[in-house]
């Protein structure tokens, strides 16, 4: 199984989680390339401590919303977004190279991440940009969306990620962050429902229904409060179920 946290999510003088103490806890880092947060100085840095901490490499690539922290849609043409998914992750890239590793993997951010699911026009420009750029590059998405369907019809490598801390319908699509509950702060909970998706096993969505996830990622959440412990539980909780942890993109 595959840990992954969204980092880089700073920007100036601004910080947000702790991107070194997660970096010693999970196994791919979704590194913010610019546009919903971070800089050319934070990317720089968070790719040489992930290639130092043996880490995985990956474009978070969002809309062009700093103010917003990319969690506001945008209607924006279909070449645009093409265009701007190409800039993040090609500014990444040469971050990663100078670290001496490479983009390993591409996963959309917040709005962009929630449209895609449902949204075909902006999911296939966003597939375009991965094709266009790197097809060998994996993608990183919700199951059941429009993102993974067309990556997999354009001859990309999928990989299905669940939330470690998020609440789900039981349609299997995340609760909305403005709806309470959607995100969830007991640890030893968020530890147990990943074993509970490691091993195939039902979880609870919000409506106390039963949901079977199979994930080949998980991601814990580095925004949210406690960040770094509850990772640092979920990764125990994992390895002590017998699961064993490693990047799904290997170099």
């Amino acid at each position: 199984m595959d840990l992954n946290s969204d980092l880089g999510e700073g920007f100036g003088q601004w910080t947000l989680g702790d991107d070194d103490a997660l970096l010693g806890v999970v196994t791919s880092a979704n590194v913010a390339c610019g546009f919903h947060a971070s800089d050319a100085s934070i990317m720089r840095r968070v790719c040489d401590k992930a290639v130092e901490s043996g880490v995985a490499i990956g474009a978070q690539v969002g809309y062009r919303d700093l103010p917003g922290f990319g969690r506001r849609f945008i209607d924006m043409e279909p070449e645009a977004l093409t265009a701007d998914v190409v800039y993040q992750v090609g500014a990444l890239q040469a971050f990663a190279r100078i670290a001496g590793d490479r983009v390993r993997y591409v996963k959309p951010h917040g709005a962009l991440y929630n449209a895609i699911v449902h949204h075909e026009e902006q999911a296939a420009a966003v597939v375009a940009a991965v094709v266009a750029l790197d097809p060998t590059l994996p993608v990183l998405g919700l199951p059941g969306s429009a993102w993974l369907r067309l990556a997999a019809e354009a001859g990309l490598t999928v990989v299905h990620e669940a939330f470690a801390d998020r609440a789900y319908t039981p349609e299997g699509t995340l609760v909305s962050r403005r709806l309470p509950g959607a995100v969830l702060h007991d640890p030893a909970e968020i530890a147990a429902r990943c074993v509970a998706m490691a091993a195939g096993e039902p979880v609870r969505d919000v409506e106390g229904g039963e949901l079977v996830l199979t994930p080949g990622s998980i991601c814990v959440h580095g925004d949210t409060p406690g960040a770094v412990g509850i990772a640092r539980q979920v990764r125990a909780a994992l390895t002590a179920a017998g699961v064993a942890l490693t990047p799904f993109a290997p170099a």
